[in-house]
């Protein structure tokens, strides 16, 4: 026996039903069958309501592909994910990579360097820096680019069954086109995006998870139109076309109509099933492609997050604004002095050696090199840039894309950052902001699944007036689970919930009495007023099934299980009907209408025809969108009062209604809603309207108290974000009420605060609360006191419309702790993000885990999503991902600060490695006439930032750790090194220039007085310079390591080994200048004299003032390392008191 023939389905026989009303009895066996167009999710977008005419949609010929792509050829379902063909690669790469400034800095300089008159290194040499970074990059994104290839021919040569000449034949994805009749097995992902015709399912029901679309793994109910249910298409003809929106991004609406068999039928989002879903728990389906390939709501969608920037590398252009300006001060010096040098020997070029040649090959003797002092300062000037064009480090871009890159590495292999209840690791999705997360100053979290667990539990209710709350009642925390007989199986909800004996015994005892009617009302209303799919799952016992609920909505899960545990379980949920067990007596109502939640009504409404031939509404939302729309008369005070308890202990709360319907309105509402509900355009509005006007007069039925508990870590991570000098703001939808609640219980709000609430409902009176709050706040700034800032939603609608009273608040929010908004919107939250970023230089982050929260996080400057219960909506949108809101501590207080460490100090040192190496240069050209010849061989100039010093500071930013682990999580104080940008700022700028100047002086003097009337050859003291250089830097750098590896050691050695190699193989070769220099000069003591004095004399200054910092005027972080070394950690608490006040 079927699940249908064990029920008790008195609407199956019109002679049973008991209701006089024998009119709205037939009306609501009619409306049964139409169920199909109800459950549908549509866009927010508001239109007019007015037909799509041809030049706003596309038609669609089912079953005829031919005609359908007759007048517009639309796109075929072959996809292209790949940026690059084989013939496009070259072009197209060098154009994307080009988009950088410093890379046509190089490449401008590379081809001044190919000009005769200019040419102070060899041309191969000139090219040879970056063509290695411009080929790195290129194979990066060549091997990127073929994974894509590859993943797009596996996808494109995917099978599906698709009807041809009235049979349904394999055919590749990439083959298929507009207007083919498409069929789906169970667990097959849909190709195309494809309007319903038929399913398995005699109501036409099609369940589909669209994890691979918008990361939900909750089924979700899609329909076959009734008028195509019956066609076969094998057998029968299917003559009719569709007429549909062109291709949009909007994966939540669809609008359009389709006319089969003369019938004129509209479709809205239940009846399309998009390209990636995947079938289940339906045997098969049957639909036909209306969008395929790039034009797939799939596609349209596939871009990522918006590209942000790091503040740290926008500061960074600064300096090298800087560094361009000293580089031009520089390029003008020498050319000055070289016009100067030439006016004054100007009558003595003809017999200066090596400076002025004649060419006597021809009659008439011709001058080289020479072409008058204007143009010759010109000609030094360009040339000076060529020499000195490492003073803008091109390497560092490279090395920052590959320390990040480690960085990331170590963040995801992080296991304080696994989550073991998903099985998640911690997602890097943006690589160029790693350092960023150590200068954040403002936390903005979403509550309901960031701070909670989002996994709700029913807990009490107030049925009428009644409270059972377990305060008045005798409630025991009974694990109950309520079970039904279904062929000689037991059925059971998948999930348990504690009951209150009292309302389960008054529950099953009917509804005779008053209470019992409702108490019959409430549970039925959760079971019923919900979109919630009742799947029937296997169990290792046979004779035993489990019904899981699934849904889009945590909350609507809760509630029927709830019903479900108290007797009323949901069994069977159709296009037109469900099937609710109450009590152990089966019972179908019909579903004749159904109108959503939507965030303007904050409610949604069935309309149910019951078994005794009534109709019923039943409403359920917020407490403060249901008010309105009681009848006063009802129970509504002491409901209210109820409500007012649940929330101040945390709890979620909802409150339901319900009324009969009579003949006439009911035919009204009919009317309207068929017209609503086939409007193809504006349909929105209208199904809005018809709901307003249906959902009134209700009375109150009851309200329940939903429980989302902490996650796990909560409270200690917010009280470790707020030591370490971050404001946490919490913007949640929930009420005041309960965000306060979660405020204490998450430790985000203490009992020693003064709380300012903001609750206003016009402009005048926002400005009011505004001006009175800051006043309370002034007087509350005194040495322990603090103030907590509490404002709502609709106070914030006027603030943020006015830039005075934004100003207002921003100053009020800046001098308060904590900040909790409630009852706001999705732009709302954006809204406040903005006014911050407008209004300070501070960095912002953003944290949630439901779609409601992507604007946020894409507005804030670091966006992280939480892998959580509401889908990956922001995940998706988000810069970095993770499962629980505690990790938040290791990422900020640990990586963000080591990151923000390392890159600080690799930036810094890139511009002190190439500037002395380039000060070196001009030096020597100081001494050589300015004309710009080198000692240092050209191949050496290419390879110092190659391969001589590049490998140490990656290695070193990747791996150095300036304080452990232990330390930074024990005292989060240490993070405000970041906020206080100590590791990068202008003063260390100038202060590396100027250790800079004096290290590169001390290396080209020494030498050079050393040297001084010898018969040492320019080549000789080129290699010494070199390997002066290539010896101080990297001694520089291990000067500065905390954490010493085998890695590094082989980093920083290792360079100074490779580094001498290549010296003597450059030397070596005969055909190179320089021939043997290195063996003469390297026998000689004095050259290992010199090097060793060099390093000495140049590091004894930057030696001096870091012990002197160090022991006179030590950092937090100087501290807590020492501290750390010798477990001196009392003696760190004592200091730490002491330091940071003054530091803040």
């Amino acid at each position: 026996m079927s699940l249908d023939d064990a029920q008790i389905v008195n609407v199956n026989n019109p002679q049973q039903l008991s209701s006089p009303d024998s009119t709205l009895q037939r009306q609501v066996l009619d409306l049964g069958s139409k169920r199909s167009r109800d459950s549908e999710r549509y866009s927010s977008i508001s239109m007019s309501h007015r037909e799509i005419n041809d030049g706003d949609a596309r038609l669609v010929h089912v079953n005829d592909a031919l005609k359908t792509n007759e007048r517009f050829e639309f796109a075929g379902n072959s996809i292209k994910t790949a940026k690059y063909s084989l013939f496009s690669f070259l072009p197209r790469n060098l154009f994307e990579q080009f988009h950088r400034v410093a890379y046509i800095y190089f490449l401008i300089i590379a081809i001044l360097n190919q000009l005769p008159q200019l040419a102070v290194f060899g041309r191969g040499a000139s090219i040879l820096p970056l063509s290695f970074v411009l080929l790195v990059t290129a194979v990066k994104d060549a091997y990127e680019d073929w994974r894509r290839h590859r993943s797009d021919r596996i996808e494109n040569n995917r099978m599906a069954s698709v009807l041809v000449s009235d049979r349904f034949q394999q055919k590749k994805w990439k083959d298929i086109q507009v207007g083919e009749i498409i069929r789906f097995s169970a667990d097959d992902t849909i190709p195309c995006d494809t309007v319903l015709l038929s399913t398995s399912d005699p109501t036409g029901v099609a369940y589909i998870q669209t994890i691979n679309l918008d990361g939900e793994s909750n089924l979700k109910t899609r329909y076959a139109k009734q008028e195509t249910l019956c066609k076969t298409p094998e057998k029968d003809v299917i003559n009719g076309f569709i007429k549909c929106e062109k291709p949009n991004r909007n994966i939540y609406g669809f609008m359009a109509t389709m006319e089969i068999d003369g019938k004129h039928l509209s479709l809205g989002p239940s009846n399309i099933v998009l390209r990636g879903c995947v079938l289940k728990n339906t045997n098969w389906a049957v639909g036909v492609a209306v969008y395929c390939g790039r034009e797939t709501k799939a596609m349209l969608n596939s871009s990522g997050a918006p590209s942000k920037r790091s503040r740290l590398e926008t500061r960074m252009n600064r300096e090298i604004i800087l560094l361009s300006v000293f580089l031009v001060a520089l390029c003008m010096a020498v050319s000055v002095c070289a016009g100067v040098w030439l006016k004054r020997h100007e009558n003595e070029l003809e017999v200066l050696q090596f400076y002025r040649k004649k060419d006597y090959s021809e009659p008439e003797v011709d001058n080289y090199n020479y072409s008058g002092i204007g143009m010759e300062i010109f000609f030094t000037f360009l040339m000076s840039v060529i020499v000195f064009q490492i003073m803008i480090p091109i390497s560092l871009y490279i090395s920052m894309e590959l320390v990040r890159v480690g960085q990331a590495y170590f963040m995801i292999r992080d296991n304080k950052m696994y989550d073991e209840t998903s099985n998640s690791r911690f997602q890097c999705r943006a690589l160029n902001i790693n350092e960023d997360l150590g200068q954040i100053k403002y936390v903005f979290s979403d509550k309901t699944g960031t701070l909670t667990e989002n996994k709700m539990e029913f807990k009490y209710a107030s049925i009428f007036g009644v409270d059972y709350s377990g305060e008045k009642t005798n409630f025991e925390g009974e694990q109950r689970g309520y079970c039904i007989q279904v062929n000689g199986q037991v059925w059971r909800p998948k999930m348990k919930v504690e009951v209150d004996k009292e309302l389960l015994q008054l529950s099953k005892d009917g509804n005779n009495s008053e209470a019992g009617k409702h108490i019959y009302d409430f549970f039925l209303a959760l079971a019923a007023c919900n979109t919630i799919v009742p799947i029937v799952v296997d169990t290792p016992d046979p004779a035993e099934k489990l019904v899981d609920y699934q849904g889009e909505s945590p909350d609507e899960q809760a509630l029927v299980y709830a019903a479900a545990a108290y007797g009323f379980m949901l069994m069977e949920r159709t296009s037109g009907h469900i099937v609710i067990d109450i009590q152990g007596e089966r019972q179908r109502f019909n579903v004749l209408g159904m109108h959503e939640f939507d965030s303007d009504r904050k409610r949604m409404s069935v309309i149910l025809g019951f078994p005794d031939g009534s109709v019923k509404v039943i409403v359920k939302g917020a407490d403060n969108s249901m008010f309105n729309i009681i009848d006063k008369t009802s129970k509504l005070d002491a409901t209210e009062g109820h409500l007012q308890s649940y929330s101040s202990i945390g709890l979620r709360t909802l409150v339901v209604g319900m009324r009969e319907l009579g003949v006439p309105e009911f035919e009204r509402w009919q009317s309207s809603y068929e017209t609503a509900s086939t409007a193809v355009m504006g349909r929105v509005a209208l199904l809005r309207k018809v709901a307003i006007n249906l959902e009134n007069n209700l009375e109150i039925v009851g309200a329940s108290a939903i429980e989302d508990r902490l996650q796990k870590g909560v409270p200690e991570a917010i009280e470790s974000l707020r030591k370490a000098d971050m404001k946490v703001w919490v913007l949640t939808g929930d009420k005041q009420e309960t965000a306060i609640s979660i405020g204490y219980s998450s430790r985000l709000l203490t009992s020693n605060m003064h709380q300012v609430v903001i609750n206003s409902n016009s402009k005048m009176s926002s400005k009011t609360s505004l001006e009175d709050a800051l006043i309370t706040c002034r007087n509350f700034l005194v040495p322990g006191g603090s103030v907590a800032l509490i404002i709502d939603g609709t106070s914030l609608v006027y603030i943020l419309d006015d830039t005075e009273l934004e100003e207002q608040l921003f100053e009020l929010a800046s001098n308060c702790a904590v900040v909790l908004c409630c009852r706001v919107a999705p732009l709302q939250k954006a809204g406040i993000v903005a006014l911050i970023k407008k209004r300070t230089d501070d960095m912002t982050l953003a944290i949630g885990d439901g779609a409601n929260d992507v604007s946020m996080i894409q507005m804030a400057d670091v966006g992280i999503g939480i892998s959580g219960q509401e889908g990956r909506q922001a995940v998706m949108a988000s810069d970095f991902a993770m499962g629980q809101f505690r990790f938040l501590v290791p990422l900020l207080l640990v990586h963000g600060h080591w990151n923000y460490h390392r890159m600080g100090y690799m930036i810094l040192y890139n511009f002190y490695r190439n500037a002395v190496f380039v000060l070196v240069l001009f030096w020597y050209v100081l001494f050589t006439g300015f004309t710009l010849t080198t000692a240092i061989t050209e191949w050496s100039s290419v390879l110092y930032s190659i391969l001589y010093t590049s490998a140490p500071t990656i290695v070193v930013a990747i791996l150095d750790k300036d304080s452990s682990r232990r330390s930074l999580m024990a005292y989060p104080q240490l993070y405000g090194a970041g906020q206080r940008h100590e590791s990068y700022n202008s003063t260390l700028f100038w202060l590396t220039i100027a250790d800079t100047l004096w290290q590169s002086i001390v290396v080209f003097y020494v030498p050079l007085f050393a040297y001084w009337k010898s018969d040492i050859d320019g080549s000789s003291l080129g290699d010494l310079w070199t390997l002066a250089v290539v010896f101080l830097v990297n001694i520089h750098l291990a000067m500065d390591v905390i954490r010493w590896t085998w890695v590094s050691h082989a980093s920083i050695w290792g360079s100074i080994i490779a580094t001498c190699i290549c010296v003597i193989v450059i030397d070596v070769i005969p055909v190179l200048p320089g021939y043997w220099a290195i063996f003469d000069l390297a026998s000689k003591g004095s050259f290992w004299v010199c090097l060793l004095g060099m390093q000495i004399a140049a590091v004894v200054p930057r030696f001096g003032v870091k012990m002197f910092i160090q022991h006179c005027k030590p950092s937090d972080i100087q501290i807590a390392r020492e501290a750390d070394k010798f477990g001196s950690s009392m003696e760190l608490a004592r200091q730490e008191i002491e330091l940071n006040p003054s530091r803040r």
